[in-house]
């Protein structure tokens, strides 16, 4: 089940919340539906990437847990804070890429997905316990077009 907030909560910030599940094809078309069309796959592959992540490694998809994301556009920024019930994890302090090797991260600990996520948005944070993501994309740049078409 899908619960969506279109009430804002605090400052335009939109929410919708569901049971961990890898299914989310209708919540993903919900968060892209203000994004640029040029934009649209690139920023689903990024938020698909961080929706699994929270419902398979945070909530271990157990039903019983649920996906929470608020969503806002403020000036161009479109941001999206993706929380999970899960223990959370140890979030790693650099993701720079390696261009040498094209690895993911200067220390190899972090994985793709944490690759992915850097290249696709301009700010990725987490809360200190790492139950917690912050996304933030900007539009408005004449020297960015989208690494996907």
């Amino acid at each position: 089940m899908i619960a969506v907030s279109s009430r804002p909560v605090r400052r335009h910030w939109n929410t919708v919340s569901f049971a961990s599940t890898l299914y989310l094809i209708p919540v993903l078309d919900l968060l892209l539906q203000e994004i640029p069309h040029r934009w649209k796959a690139e920023v689903r592959l990024g938020l698909q990437e961080a929706l699994v992540n929270a419902a398979k490694h945070g909530n271990e998809l157990d039903p019983n847990k649920t996906v929470l994301v608020r969503f806002s556009v403020v000036a161009n920024q479109y941001w999206w804070v993706i929380s999970d019930q899960g223990s959370g994890f140890q979030p790693p302090q650099t993701a720079a890429v390696d261009g040498e090797q094209g690895l993911p991260c200067e220390d190899h600990e972090c994985g793709r997905g944490m690759y992915i996520l850097h290249q696709i948005f301009d700010q990725v944070q987490w809360n200190s316990q790492g139950t917690e993501l912050r996304l933030c994309k900007r539009f408005k740049s004449p020297t960015k077009v989208p690494l996907l078409s």
